[in-house]
């Protein structure tokens, strides 16, 4: 990366589980939205996290928690794991579209594509096209869906995917925002090398706010509660406590909590107080918040 007067490279080029138009390229280009990017697709969340590290890519963008399915407690593995630290969020509204080759109508459909999870929420949706004899066929990816029927020209077959995905795909959408849960929201985080993540933050020019921070604890009694006590003595807001076993340790658990700050030296004494009552303390990244006032 440059020197701290230089800006970030241009373009970013950003890696991401899934295929161009999926939900991952929404989150990559809105957070970069003022900056040139160039996607980087990738197979599986530790292909991402791979990229990053050999340098075929500057960032990795990854969903991290949805307000419906909950958080994925394997990419906090991979993250605690990777040596990347997050070096910002976003947070997406999910909305899923009903789309197929131009020209056809709902009527016309005989099977539909898309990942479980995308299935799952839009089954109100879905249901009615169940009992007409409609198949509901799971696959790997929503994007890849929608490029797998534009590709191979399948009439008679839909995809529930992302506007982004029916217009790279040169697909017509049919059925708009068919999710059942309007509410459905996924944060995504952008992380990086320290060294990557310095610069794109010194180029923002925006205080950080947040962090996110994971230990261990000893087996003593009111051994979180002391954390949590700590933490609200030096005013900060714990947005988020998640727990996630640790391999091979029956009954242990690594904690990941996330902290709104206003002040910076008051974060940094609670990290200082907290540090003895912990073992394995990592400060996973410290951030702008991209939590919308509207959510």
């Amino acid at each position: 990366m440059q020197n701290n007067d230089q800006q970030p490279l241009s373009p970013i080029k950003v890696a991401i589980q899934g295929v161009e138009g999926a939900f991952h390229d929404m989150a990559a280009r809105r957070y970069f939205n003022n900056q040139e990017i160039i996607i980087e697709p990738c197979h599986t969340f530790r292909d991402a996290f791979e990229s990053v590290n050999l340098q075929r890519a500057d960032v990795a963008m990854v969903a991290i928690e949805n307000s419906l399915a909950g958080s994925l407690l394997p990419n906090y593995t991979l993250l605690k794991n990777s040596g990347l630290i997050i070096s910002g969020e976003i947070y997406l509204r999910i909305e899923q579209h009903f789309m197929a080759l131009p020209g056809q109508g709902i009527d016309d459909i005989t099977e539909v594509h898309s990942h479980p999870l995308a299935i799952i929420q839009c089954e109100e949706f879905l249901e009615p096209l169940r009992k007409k004899g409609v198949k509901i066929i799971d696959t790997i990816d929503t994007a890849l869906s929608a490029r797998y029927i534009a590709e191979n020209r399948l009439k008679g077959i839909a995809a529930l995917a992302s506007e982004l995905a029916a217009e790279m795909y040169e697909l017509e959408i049919i059925g708009r925002g068919v999710e059942t849960n309007k509410r459905n929201f996924t944060r995504f985080l952008s992380l990086a090398t320290q060294e990557t993540a310095g610069a794109l933050q010194r180029s923002a020019g925006i205080p950080n706010n947040k962090a996110s921070v994971s230990f261990t604890l000893p087996h003593q009694t009111g051994s979180l509660s002391q954390i949590l006590s700590v933490l609200a003595f030096y005013k900060l807001n714990l947005t988020k406590i998640q727990s996630a076993p640790i391999i091979g340790k029956t009954w242990e658990y690594y904690f990941y909590i996330d902290l709104l700050f206003e002040d910076y030296t008051m974060f940094s004494k609670a990290l200082a107080a907290v540090n003895p009552l912990t073992d394995q303390l990592q400060v996973l990244g410290e951030y702008v918040s991209g939590l919308p006032k509207s959510i």
